[in-house]
C-alpha cells in the first residue's frame, strides 16, 4: 500500500526521533554520572544504536522507508531510486525529528546532567568528536562507516536473498550499525548521519547546561559531509555493481 507524502514524512520525524531517543539515550545512560548505567562500557552503547536503527526500520521501513539520514536520502536521489522533489520534505522531516529526539533525552536525563562535571561526556550525548582531535582522522573513519552502511543498508533491504522477507532485512540493519560503532566507531562516536549530529549539537550549543563546555563547532562540518560524500559513493557502487 503506498503512502501519501504527509504520511511519510509524519513517520520520517518519528523514526529520526526514536532513532536519537534510543541512541543517545544508551549513550547518557552510561556517561552521565548517577545513572543505573553509568560507566556500563561501549557494548551497551553499540548495541543501544543498533537497536535505535533497528526499531525504526521495523516500524516505518515499509511506510517511509525508514531513510532517517539525510545522506542516505541525497544517496538514493542521486541514483534515481527516490525522487529529487521530495529530497527537501525529507531532510527537513529528518532534521526536526533528530531535534525532538535529542530534547526528549535532555528532558529524561536532565538531573543527570546536572551531576556530571566532565564536559566531553556531556557532549557524547548530543554530538560526536574525534578522540585523537583529528579532523582527517575523523573524516576517514566516519566516511568508512558511513561508507559500509549505506552499502550495506541498499544491499540488505534489495537483495534477493531478503525478496519475499523485508522484515528481516529490517532487523539486519541494526545488527550492521551495531558491528560499525563496534568496529570502527571508537574513533568518533561515530554519526554516520548528518541529521544525529548536527542537530544535537545546535541544542548543546544553546542550551543551558551545568559544565557543559564547548561544543566543538570546529569539527561539526565532519560527521556532515563525510556521511553525505559517502552515501553518494556508496549507493553509486551497489547501483553500477548490481542493479
Amino acid at each position: 500500500m503506498p503512502y501519501d507524502l504527509t504520511t511519510r514524512i509524519i513517520s520520517e520525524i518519528i523514526g529520526t526521533a526514536l532513532l536519537i531517543i534510543i541512541g543517545n539515550g544508551a549513550v547518557a545512560n552510561v556517561e552521565l554520572k548517577g545513572t543505573k548505567g553509568h560507566n556500563s562500557g561501549w557494548i551497551v552503547i553499540a548495541f543501544g544504536y543498533g537497536f535505535a536503527v533497528m526499531m525504526p526500520a521495523l516500524i516505518f521501513g515499509g511506510i517511509s522507508g525508514n531513510h532517517i539520514n539525510p545522506a542516505f536520502t541525497i544517496g538514493l536521489a542521486f541514483n534515481d531510486m527516490f525522487p529529487w522533489s521530495e529530497v527537501l520534505p525529507y531532510i527537513g522531516a529528518q532534521l526536526l525529528g533528530a531535534l525532538i529526539g535529542q530534547l526528549i533525552v535532555v528532558a529524561a536525563f536532565k538531573p543527570y546532567y546536572d551531576k556530571t562535571k566532565e564536559a566531553e561526556r556531556i557532549l557524547a550525548t548530543f554530538s560526536t568528536n574525534n578522540n585523537a582531535n583529528s579532523k582527517l582522522n575523523g573524516f576517514i573513519n566516519e566516511f568508512i562507516g558511513s561508507f559500509i552502511l549505506f552499502f550495506g543498508a541498499v544491499g540488505i533491504t534489495r537483495a534477493p536473498f531478503f525478496a519475499d522477507n523485508s522484515g528481516t532485512a529490517h532487523l539486519a540493519l541494526g545488527f550492521l550499525v551495531c558491528a560499525l560503532v563496534l568496529c570502527i566507531g571508537g574513533s568518533t562516536g561515530p554519526a554516520l548521519n548528518p541529521a544525529r549530529d548536527l542537530m544535537p549539537r545546535i541544542l548543546h550549543s544553546v542550551l543551558r547546561l551545568q559544565n557543559k563546555g564547548s561544543s566543538h563547532w570546529d569539527y561539526a562540518w565532519v560527521p556532515v559531509v563525510a556521511p553525505l560524500l559517502a552515501g553518494v559513493v556508496a549507493i553509486s557502487l551497489y547501483h553500477f555493481l548490481y542493479l
